[in-house]
């Protein structure tokens, strides 16, 4: 999971960060998988973009990608984290390894036109790219503070165990895509498949 202090567990123990969470929940469904944690706090997609190579060194078959909250909390421009986002992507396609991108809202405050374009980005970019989308990785969690630290910014345990609820669905359409798709390029061309 490449990412930023949402990943990280930002004033959490580690096994109580949303990588950890995630695992334990798939584990729980059957699936066999270990979530890596590459999220470090206060990283911008540009820092996502640059450290990208050192976490594709763990040779992952799928890269949850969250980042883009600190672009738009320092106000930096869309345009901006939409190409380092965009160029991610493509270097994961060029690797073969599925993606799974999480959206982020920019602030209100930042004013309509600013929020507006920042969050298209992730809607914009998982149809270009093809990948599936988590619309928004803070659902049901923003704004609630019994879900949130005091910073009213990073989520609590509780409230990583609410975004892992409401990640879990597109996580397994994900995997159970990967597995047919690994299936289908075992069987040889002219094979009958029953």
């Amino acid at each position: 999971m490449l990412g930023d202090s949402l990943v990280a567990g930002y004033g959490l123990d580690t096994q109580a960060a949303f990588p950890a969470r995630l695992e334990t929940a798939l584990k729980a469904r059957g699936y066999r998988v270990e979530v890596l944690n590459a999220g470090i706090s206060g990283d911008t997609s540009a820092g996502g973009l640059a450290r990208l190579d050192w976490t594709l060194a763990e040779q992952p078959e799928l890269m949850i990608v969250e980042l883009g909250a600190n672009d738009a909390l320092r106000g930096l421009s869309p345009l901006q984290t939409e190409r380092n986002l965009n160029l991610i992507l493509s270097r994961l396609q060029q690797r073969g390894v599925q993606a799974l991108l999480a959206g982020m809202k920019a602030p209100r405050n930042l004013g309509e036109n600013y929020y507006t374009k920042f969050d298209q980005i992730y809607p914009e970019l998982a149809r270009r790219h093809q990948v599936p989308l988590y619309p928004f990785f803070l659902a049901g969690v923003a704004g609630d503070p019994d879900l949130n630290q005091a910073d009213g910014i990073h989520p609590t345990a509780a409230g990583v165990d609410v975004i892992v609820r409401g990640i879990l669905p597109v996580m397994e359409k994900t995997l159970k895509g990967m597995k047919q798709q690994r299936a289908a390029q075992r069987i040889a061309p002219g094979e009958k498949v029953d």
